[in-house]
């Protein structure tokens, strides 16, 4: 009995030792996790109790979706909702806040009272809608972290949440009211949130804020309430999502998966009967009204986006100043813009002085601005995109020539681009005289912004399948996975030998368009959009090779295995295999249906045919 006692407290030792020691030489390292999805907005967290909810509107409820806290639906889709008053003392102030747990610093208020409120030149009489984005001033936990992850990891580059800044949607108001000192009755509803989707807020806002300009705070209340029984914006799911007075919105989240340039919202078999607006996009601004004033140089405007070069688009309004900056940045799409980007950009705003400043090269950004103070703060900027009040294309537009930069003295100035660049490609007369002649024989303005749509994508999918075929090089091949080694690492990207690959694989394949392809992609090779991309197309194939390594260990006979070995060997395996499957579980990796599951049961077969000490220590939960 005390040689067997003694032998007992021996494995426990050296189990101990194992997990406080247990190295990287059999298994391999871990791969870097992704960086976290972001300071995930949620207000505040949610109350600590658990309740089921009943299933939303949308459709089948998603097992994970019975376990959210109150506040959770309403966090997955927005931080919160401001009005922005104005005060003759005090000026813009947030007046409320709803829901009133949610969480605002002192900076975001203030960043939200400038930039809900046109600048006073803009003479915004009536109602105007308009987008802004600023950096979120903290770091807050979220209750729903892990989950918003899930939902996150399937939407296009381009959709997901944001990492550090948030959206503010606006929706403001200004009439004549005599019974006001100023004369003017001027607010503003404003939708804060991490997710682009702009044309869905927008759609959301025109039906709020008519409605509580009217009812006021009542009608604020409802409207969150209905939000918090929306299911969650998992792309792929069609949803219905009702809000106040009875109307009901039907969208589709998109997925990373579809096809670029097809229609987003498939047909529901189930009746819509109960649907008052379907939104075919939630994100897509009109191209060709947004483009329109200068749409002689769009080949050029895409090349400098492409290149994250720093832009300023002077406007009337911070309508137009904020739909030109969200086209701009979209016409690089399927391409996440990796920059920073502000449609509607003030002398408040708290990076006034680091954008302007003289002292350095302006940084990789586009700035929307309205105020004339910029037509000589931002002077000294390389690209200045000028436009006037954009109206239907009734008249074509005039102007040709890309214009000098010292020939911008103000806002008054006419509609142009000013810049010094000269494109790396010849210009696209096709695409122009498509445009023209639609313009001409009055063509539907969908069909205008369907043609400039897929001209982009074509242009942007002609330049970035070259990097895809190559980076896809960089992959080991399958058969170099061994089960009990570490994965093997991706070729580093050589640049010298990307640009061999170009003569014969290049883009002359699948664009007409002549021109210095070679010096485009050296110049892109140094932007912020290439570091974007490659980051995270480095990260998904390395996901990938952890993925076949735990596939390879599937279909490997551990019980055959470990009787080679001794009993502390054997649960250093057990415990590495373990953290193998929590990492496959936290990185969601892209792993055969099955195949966790299948690792698991072998691994449990393997720990019952311990002695039951050992077994007790490794059905423990593992630390995170």
């Amino acid at each position: 009995e005390t040689a067997n006692s003694l032998q007992s407290v021996g494995r426990r030792v050296l189990c101990g030792a194992v997990m406080a020691l247990r190295g990287p030489e059999e298994l391999g390292e871990p791969v870097e996790e992704p960086e976290d999805l972001d300071d995930q907005d949620a207000s505040s967290i949610s109350p600590a109790e658990e309740i089921t909810l009943p299933p939303g509107p949308g459709g089948d409820e998603e097992p994970e979706e019975a376990l959210l806290l109150p506040w959770d639906r309403f966090s997955a889709w927005l931080h919160c909702i401001c009005v922005v008053g104005f005060d003759l003392e005090l000026g813009q102030a947030v007046e409320v806040i709803y829901p009133h747990h949610s969480k605002l610093s002192e900076k975001e208020k203030t960043s939200i009272c400038y930039l809900s409120f046109p600048d006073s030149n803009s003479g915004c009489l009536g109602d105007t809608q308009f987008c802004f984005r600023f950096r979120q001033g903290s770091n807050r936990k979220s209750s729903l972290g892990c989950f918003l992850e899930t939902t996150d990891r399937d939407a296009p580059p381009c959709l997901k949440r944001e990492q550090g800044h948030y959206y503010g949607y606006v929706y403001f108001r200004q009439v004549r009211d005599k019974s006001l000192k100023r004369g003017y009755f001027q607010k503003s509803l404003v939708l804060i949130s991490k997710l682009p989707y702009v044309t869905f807020f927008h759609s959301l806002l025109k039906i709020m804020a008519p409605e509580y300009f009217e009812k006021q705070e009542p009608c604020l209340e409802a409207a969150c309430n209905d939000i918090d029984r929306w299911p969650t914006p998992h792309p792929g799911r069609i949803l219905t999502l009702p809000i106040i007075m009875g109307v009901v919105i039907k969208v589709r989240i998109p997925t990373s998966y579809d096809k670029p340039g097809t229609s987003q919202l498939v047909q529901s078999a189930q009746s819509d009967s109960q649907v008052s607006i379907v939104l075919p996009t939630i994100h897509e601004v009109d191209l060709f009204r947004c483009f329109y004033p200068v749409f002689f140089h769009i080949q050029m405007l895409w090349e400098l986006v492409l290149l994250g070069e720093a832009l300023v688009v002077m406007a009337p309004s911070p309508a137009e100043s904020s739909d030109t900056v969200l086209a701009l940045v979209s016409c690089i799409s399927p391409l996440r813009y990796c920059s920073d980007f502000r449609p509607y950009f003030t002398i408040h705003d708290s990076e006034f002085k680091e954008y302007t400043t003289r002292t350095q090269a302006p940084p990789s950004v586009i700035l929307g601005v309205t105020n004339p103070f910029f037509a000589k703060t931002l002077q000294h900027w390389p690209h200045i995109i000028r436009i006037g009040d954009m109206r239907q294309a009734g008249e074509m537009a005039k102007q040709m020539k890309v214009k000098k930069l010292k020939n911008l003295k103000t806002l008054d100035s006419k509609p142009g681009v000013y810049t010094a660049y000269k494109p790396y490609l010849n210009k696209d007369e096709e695409i122009i005289k498509q445009l023209q002649k639609g313009v001409q024989q009055k063509r539907p303005s969908a069909a205008q912004n369907a043609i400039l749509r897929r001209y982009f994508l074509e242009l942007t999918q002609s330049f970035i399948i070259p990097l895809e075929r190559y980076v896809a090089s960089l992959m080991p091949l399958q058969k170099s996975i061994s089960p009990w080694k570490s994965p093997p690492q991706l070729r580093p990207f050589i640049q010298q030998d990307f640009m061999k690959t170009l003569e014969k694989a290049g883009p002359q394949l699948t664009s007409r368009l002549k021109g210095d392809w070679i010096g485009l992609y050296r110049h892109f090779l140094k932007s912020p959009n290439f570091d974007g991309w490659f980051r995270n197309r480095r990260r998904e194939m390395t996901q990938k090779l952890e993925a076949l390594h735990l596939e390879a260990l599937c279909e490997e006979d551990l019980q055959q295995r470990v009787q080679k070995h001794s009993e502390v060997e054997t649960v250093d395996l057990v415990l590495k295999l373990k953290d193998k499957l929590s990492q496959a579980e936290r990185e969601q990796l892209p792993v055969r249906p099955g195949t966790v599951a299948k690792l698991r049961a072998h691994i449990e077969a393997v720990i019952l045919a311990l002695p039951e000490d050992l077994q007790g220590i490794l059905h423990k939960p593992s630390t995170p």
